[in-house]
């Protein structure tokens, strides 16, 4: 943990291009882990790769198999018949 880097949730809003409220309502559904030092949240280095897609984690892979078994499923065939074109 001390190697790890964090960056606030207006630096974090700012890089993405969105609001700080649209940031902060996410942290506070759980859908970006954030920890609470003193009165702000820091997000770690980590975390903003997975949001940004420089790195995917186990969930993210299991998520992304998943989706593929999926439509692989339900559009087995039509994908066979785009493959032949």
């Amino acid at each position: 943990m001390a190697n790890e880097k964090y960056i606030t949730i207006p630096e974090l809003a700012k890089l993405l291009g969105v609001s700080r409220i649209a940031i902060y309502n996410r942290v506070k559904k759980g859908q970006i882990p954030a920890t609470k030092i003193g009165r702000t949240y820091v997000i770690t280095d980590q975390t903003i790769a997975n949001i940004l897609g420089k790195e995917v984690t186990r969930r993210g892979k299991k998520r992304i198999d998943a989706a593929v078994r999926k439509t692989v499923r339900e559009y087995g065939e039509v994908l066979k018949q785009l493959g032949k074109e």
